[in-house]
């Protein structure tokens, strides 16, 4: 074989296995669900003809539509943008130098190490009205006179799985910025300093525009993540009462295995499966304008 060709196909060769990976298990499940949201699916799984976007005017048609919806906004929007703000500024604090930062450091890292189900059942256990550790120990230190009912409403339950959302992905923000931190060249602050520049036209100038490539790939990532996340919601309200709490992911869940109504559950998932290539392009289209006029 010809030695020029053998390189150019020496690349692909070793690419080969994963792109098998990638085809099983990634690309030909993506091909079936796309095959299934247009095609009748029966209650027990039987898939019949082609019905076209039937499927989708179902789904969309469906009483709890447009809260789920309203609530994937609200949980994506709440959990990746305070997630973010938290995590920058531990990130600021842990790459200070003082004692036992390692020690900080590694404490940060438990909520991201701990499956996602544990972090709720523990939260469902905090929050409890009967014998919550949060209702003990704020009448052990006379902050509140009786027992709070800190799940009296579906707003209230709704809020609580965002906070525990926001708790469990700031360690991914805060590992992500920490690093593109690291990488900043100490003398740009030196002369900053000499230069008389604040503490805040340092961050402006200098930390946030360096940061941002780090910010930005954690940013896409938690879209995605926090998107199709369904242990924190599942375990702590599956969605009730009546879908209240519900994000898609777990609405279609609840709708396929539960409802039976795995053709509007199909649907469902292929909307999302759009919203999250819709949000990697304008991340793809964005970082390539960057490298354009770079």
């Amino acid at each position: 074989m010809n030695r020029t060709l053998e390189k150019k196909i020496e690349p692909y060769i070793w690419l080969l296995p994963s792109l098998i990976l990638m085809a099983v298990f990634v690309v030909f499940p993506i091909l079936i669900v796309f095959k299934l949201s247009f095609s009748e699916v029966s209650k027990s799984g039987l898939v019949g003809g082609f019905i076209g976007f039937k499927n989708f005017a179902d789904a969309i048609s469906l009483p709890a539509f447009k809260t789920v919806m309203l609530n994937t906004l609200y949980w994506v929007v709440s959990v990746v943008g305070l997630s973010t703000i938290l995590g920058f500024v531990i990130a600021m604090v842990l790459n200070q130098k003082f004692r036992g930062r390692k020690i900080a450091r590694a404490i940060v890292v438990f909520p991201w190490a701990t499956s996602l189900v544990i972090q709720a059942s523990v939260w469902n256990y905090i929050i409890k009205y009967e014998y919550g550790n949060l209702n003990n120990i704020l009448l052990n230190l006379g902050i509140i006179k009786q027992a709070v009912n800190w799940r009296m409403s579906y707003q209230l339950e709704f809020i609580w799985e965002c906070g525990v959302g926001i708790f469990v992905t700031i360690p991914f923000v805060t590992f992500c910025v920490l690093s593109g931190l690291q990488a900043i060249d100490n003398s740009l602050y030196e002369a900053a300093e000499i230069d008389g520049a604040s503490f805040w036209n340092r961050l402006w100038h200098i930390t946030i525009p360096l940061v941002k490539p780090s910010l930005t790939v954690s940013t896409v990532l938690n879209i995605i993540y926090v998107f199709n996340s369904f242990p924190i919601i599942y375990t702590m309200t599956k969605g009730a009462p009546s879908n209240k709490t519900d994000t898609l992911v777990t609405y279609l869940y609840m709708l396929n295995f539960y409802d039976r109504q795995k053709g509007p559950a199909t649907a469902l998932s292929v909307i999302g499966f759009l919203v999250l290539c819709l949000c990697a392009g304008i991340y793809m289209l964005g970082v390539m304008r960057k490298e354009d006029n770079g």
